[in-house]
């Protein structure tokens, strides 16, 4: 009985694995303007990390193309696939603020807006705060103060819409307190209106007095969020020219599709497995035209 299955997942992976080949081989690549590029984890170990591309024009959103790892390298290698005449066609690229995506997108596609992901961007602001509130965890245990900040992580993470019941009332409790990590938290909420400007100008203006401000109020987490916002200033404001014009959500909405689909094989043995996995769920490819209809 588990020879016949084998035998069946055999030949449905050799199914699946030739129809991405044709569709891969028969897609269309034309007019493609618009690109979001990030990296997933897929398994422990070396070489955890793939680098993932992906097309965003309006009516047109799908994986473009997988590579090996997350190094400049790799990131160079899906321009040299793309071809110098499409890279001078792109118009958009969305990517994170990692130097050796910056410097290869800047090399390969001058011509095109680089635009900072917004996740990302709140990522190390989150991530800025939850080292605030460490830090000021061990600070009061040490004085043998009120433990005011236990089981408070989510509460100051997540976006007030999303809290519970339970977690409203518990940062109301919070936002009494005069903390460092509840002044941490406040400016995280307060650089949330950065993204709603429409003006790259206005946007600029504000995030400049926001860096300024943050840069004044000694937390070091922070200050260090404000000195990096500031060095990618330009780029920053390249969200507004591209509003509007490409889905600038798209990007994490696909990673947390290629995550799903990387749970649901409880762990990929090959690269070649995960790469016909994802073009499969996230590829859009094309599929031949069959004599017959299955139902």
């Amino acid at each position: 009985m588990a020879q016949a299955f084998t035998t069946s997942w055999d030949t449905v992976f050799r199914a699946v694995k030739m129809a991405v080949a044709w569709g891969l081989e028969h897609r269309d690549l034309s007019g493609i303007t618009a690109i979001g590029t990030d990296e997933i984890c897929w398994r422990k170990g070396k070489d955890k990390f793939v680098t993932l591309v992906y097309q965003l024009d309006q009516g047109k959103r799908r994986l473009l193309w997988i590579g090996p790892d997350r190094t400049a390298k790799t990131f160079q290698g899906f321009f040299d696939w793309l071809g110098p005449e499409r890279c001078g066609q792109l118009r958009f690229i969305c990517s994170d603020m990692w130097k050796p995506y910056l410097a290869v997108i800047a090399k390969k596609a001058a011509g095109a807006v680089n635009v900072l992901d917004r996740f990302h961007i709140m990522s190390h602001l989150s991530k800025a705060i939850d080292e605030v509130r460490a830090g000021e965890v061990k600070e009061l245990k040490n004085k043998g103060k009120e433990p005011l900040l236990t089981k408070s992580r989510w509460c100051l993470l997540k976006r007030p819409e999303n809290l519970t019941e339970k977690q409203v009332d518990r940062l109301t409790d919070l936002l009494a307190c005069n903390l460092r990590t509840v002044r941490a938290y406040l400016l995280k909420e307060d650089f949330q209106r950065f993204w709603n400007y429409s003006s790259p100008a206005w946007a600029g203006k504000f995030l400049d007095a926001w860096c300024t401000r943050t840069m004044r109020s000694k937390i070091k987490p922070m200050k260090k969020v404000a000195k990096m916002l500031r060095a990618h200033r330009a780029l920053l404001l390249n969200w507004f020219r591209a509003k509007g014009a490409i889905a600038l959500g798209c990007v994490e909405g696909f990673n947390n599709k290629a995550k799903v689909v990387t749970k649901r094989s409880y762990g990929f043995r090959t690269y070649d497995g995960l790469k016909i996995a994802l073009y499969h769920a996230l590829g859009d490819l094309p599929t031949p035209k069959v004599t017959h209809r299955f139902c």
